[in-house]
């Protein structure tokens, strides 16, 4: 697939825009993210006596490849159907599976292996069946190593959810769902179901509660795209976001919050930060001449992008080598030669990764029942 022709107009095109079939600036849009998560799990700002706060929350790099995911879930289905007057389930499945569970599953057994079969730390044999069944987001304990894992189940019970939706629901009725859901998903978050008698309940070793973030930006990104899909509503958000310096705009935005909001972003904070990323979204898609395009298309960035995935399973078993690997060389305290070498290190297993093992299973995507007729 090549990029559509970068659009010289003012305001972007809604013809244009629905033929563009690779978004050139997500796959650098991607390299932001996991590169935040790496950061997070580094040593670097745990080590400051007091890091700004903007520092500590790398973590909402997870946030943006949840807004990001849904955005494109929906997108892609929604033209599937427009091109083939409904989307097969069966195909969405499938493409999700090759994509998300070989090296998902290879991650967790190897993981699992090292910890219970080679080091014999049996008590995890009870957390181990919840990782295969995505259900890691509920565990109250987890396998070391795994915890990145959780976002992994929320993105799966997503993906087995909401294509349902979207087959089901009459049109008109997809937004005003996905509204009552962000809300409704927001106000269990800060406990505010409690006094109806909605509380969280344990089950095992699992407890199922909302926390945080859960699946209100996944959500919003898929309103994003229902948004954008119709004429109107694209005509609207290209108004508002469609200038190409607006790109710049939305993003140092997203940093100002995150400097800035309570440092609770339990609730409205959450809400207001991602609904912020969805407007970097937008200047992003609605136009391919964006200001951040020349940074987020510049291509080594924009292949670590690509296998982020992969870098996101792998990135803490690159740290636990980088951590035994430079403390038996006596540079167990070199925060960022530690952060440098294990971002490094990810990439590169995630990369012989993609090349070999993912690789293999993603070519059974060309299947004729498992292809979409348009990628975004």
């Amino acid at each position: 697939m090549t990029d559509v022709a970068i659009s010289q107009e003012a305001t972007p095109r809604f013809e244009t825009y629905q033929a563009t079939q690779h978004f050139g600036s997500l796959n650098g849009l991607r390299f932001l993210c996991i590169a935040a998560v790496l950061w997070h799990h580094g040593p670097v700002w745990t080590s400051l006596d007091a890091p700004a706060q903007i520092l500590t929350r790398g973590f909402v790099g997870v946030d943006f490849f949840f807004v990001l995911s849904g955005f494109l879930i929906t997108t892609l289905l929604l033209r599937e159907a427009a091109t083939n007057g409904r989307f097969s389930l069966r195909g969405f499945y499938w493409r999700r599976a090759l994509r998300i569970v070989p090296v998902y599953f290879f991650v967790v057994t190897i993981v699992a292996f090292y910890y219970i079969g080679i080091k014999g730390e049996t008590q995890y044999l009870e957390q181990l069946p919840y990782y295969y069944l995505f259900l890691s987001n509920f565990l109250t304990s987890d396998i070391p190593l795994l915890s990145p894992t959780w976002s992994l189940a929320v993105e799966e019970q997503y993906y087995l959810i909401w294509p349902l939706m979207l087959m089901i629901l009459p049109r008109k009725l997809l937004m005003p769902a996905l509204v009552f859901t962000i809300v409704l998903n927001v106000v269990a978050v800060v406990g505010w179901l409690t006094p109806l008698g909605i509380t969280a309940f344990d089950w095992g070793v699992l407890r199922f509660a909302m926390f945080n973030t859960t699946y209100a930006p996944i959500l919003i990104g898929s309103a994003l795209a229902l948004l954008l899909h119709q004429q109107r509503g694209f005509a609207v958000l290209a108004r508002l976001f469609g200038n190409a310096p607006a790109a710049v705009g939305t993003f140092l935005l997203v940093l100002a919050l995150l400097q800035w909001l309570p440092s609770d972003l339990r609730g409205w904070p959450n809400l207001v930060l991602h609904l912020t990323m969805a407007a970097v979204l937008i200047t992003i898609v609605v136009r391919e001449d964006n200001a951040l395009s020349p940074v987020l298309r510049f291509r080594p960035l924009a292949r670590i992008g690509e296998i982020s995935y992969g870098i996101y399973l792998y990135h803490l078993i690159g740290l636990h080598v980088t951590n035994v690997a430079l403390g038996r060389l006596g540079l167990g305290e070199q925060g960022w030669l530690i952060l440098g070498v294990y971002f490094l290190l990810s990439v590169v297993i995630a990369e012989i990764s993609f090349r070999t093992f993912e690789s293999f299973f993603l070519s059974f995507k060309h299947k004729k029942w498992g292809k979409a007729p348009r990628s975004v």
